[in-house]
């Protein structure tokens, strides 16, 4: 049933980090109701229903929250509801009469969870924006790519759903726990480019410290170094190495068959030839090959696999770590618990009716007045 079974969670209409938190929290078994606007906003990268994956696990209800009837439903959802997730620009949530003050006002143990790139306030904060976005202001980009290179945009996992979703699902929790013993709720403000910031934390601490130059693709974890880096091999696949402990280092020197003296190579001034050793040595075999001579060390070298190389992975494919729902093989929720396991999520291509999505959340006497008010589009 999962740890979080028995939450209920009110996801407002958003693209990226906001439906990805609500998977989340839907995949360790909250109950999640998605209002859906009743037309397309044209929002996002279009594709079907069933490859839509981070909106699994809940059931869909499309309102036209402008509509002075939809607007009662909503707020008779929120009296019911644990958590409103929603990720609208600065002020809708208040336009549409909806922002945190009169949801706590109806219910003053919501958790009203709020999601931007910008943050409430600041020059940007009603600009619209993109991963891309955040990171390039935080400093992320120019630190991802390979020296004398352009930055690399890494997907959209740093900002969107490192930055965002992670953290706004950590906001969530966090304010929960603390309603155990305030028996109140209150607003979780996270905005992509403060998530962002937190999880640099390290390398700013790196570059501070003098451990980086503050240049891209000239340090010890962004490709500078030679030993955490990745090899072209004899069939055209990558392999990835990460040597940065002395141990390790010697191993991969020993497996990959280097002489002595380049085996001495760690300073950064000697970097260059040691890449060129390397770069010579991953090229002889294939990456199959050379995943088992690595095989029998500690695991420091791995197969750079494409995304769908994962499942037949001989790692990757053990037991839990991918599902099919509605035909589409997705990875399966991460987290594993010794008694309170979550079960399968609810395929995002699953059709329901209104009144099956809220059925959880109203009475049927309750329903039955909504619906007769006009409250959604029959």
């Amino acid at each position: 049933m999962g740890p979080l079974h028995g939450l209920k969670v009110l996801e407002f209409p958003a693209i990226g980090p906001v439906p990805f938190c609500a998977m989340l929290l839907a995949d360790l078994g909250a109950t999640v109701l998605r209002v859906d606007r009743e037309e397309d906003a044209g929002l996002g990268i279009e594709r079907p229903r069933r490859f839509q994956i981070s909106h699994r696990g809940r059931k869909v209800l499309k309102l036209d929250l402008k509509k002075p009837q939809t607007l009662k439903l909503a707020k008779v959802l929120i009296e019911r509801t644990d958590v409103l997730i929603e990720g609208f620009r600065p002020s809708v949530m208040e336009r549409l009469g909806l922002g945190p003050e009169v949801c706590l006002g109806i219910n003053p143990r919501l958790i009203y969870g709020r999601m931007t790139g910008w943050g409430q306030t600041g020059p940007l904060a009603a600009s619209a924006g993109h991963d891309i976005n955040y990171i390039a202001l935080t400093g992320a980009l120019d630190s991802i790519g390979r020296r004398d290179q352009p930055p690399t945009p890494p997907l959209n996992l740093v900002g969107d759903f490192g930055g965002g979703s992670l953290y706004l699902a950590l906001g969530i929790l966090s304010a929960l726990w603390e309603r155990h013993s305030s028996g109140r709720g209150q607003i979780v403000d996270a905005a992509i480019i403060d998530g962002t910031l937190w999880l640099l934390s390290g390398h700013i601490g790196m570059v501070a410290a003098g451990l980086s130059k503050g240049q891209r693709g000239a340090n010890m974890l962004d490709s500078g170094s030679p030993f955490y880096d990745v090899y072209a091999c004899a069939d055209g696949r990558w392999f990835a190495v990460g040597a940065l402990e002395d141990k390790f280092f010697a191993q991969l020197v020993a497996k990959v068959g280097l002489d002595a003296e380049i085996a001495l190579q760690q300073k950064r001034d000697d970097w260059p030839s040691l890449r060129s050793a390397l770069k010579e040595a991953f090229s002889k075999k294939d990456a199959e090959a050379w995943r088992a001579v690595f095989d029998s060390t500690d695991c420091f070298g791995t197969i750079v696999n494409s995304l769908v190389e994962t499942v037949p992975d001989p790692h990757l494919g053990a037991p839990h770590a991918f599902i099919e729902l509605g035909g589409v093989i997705q990875p399966a929720p991460a987290l594993r618990f010794s008694r309170s396991a979550p079960g399968t999520p609810r395929a995002p291509s699953a059709q329901n009716t209104a009144d099956e999505a809220l059925a959880d959340w109203v009475d049927p006497e309750t329903l039955q007045s909504l619906k007769e008010n006009g409250a959604w589009k029959a």
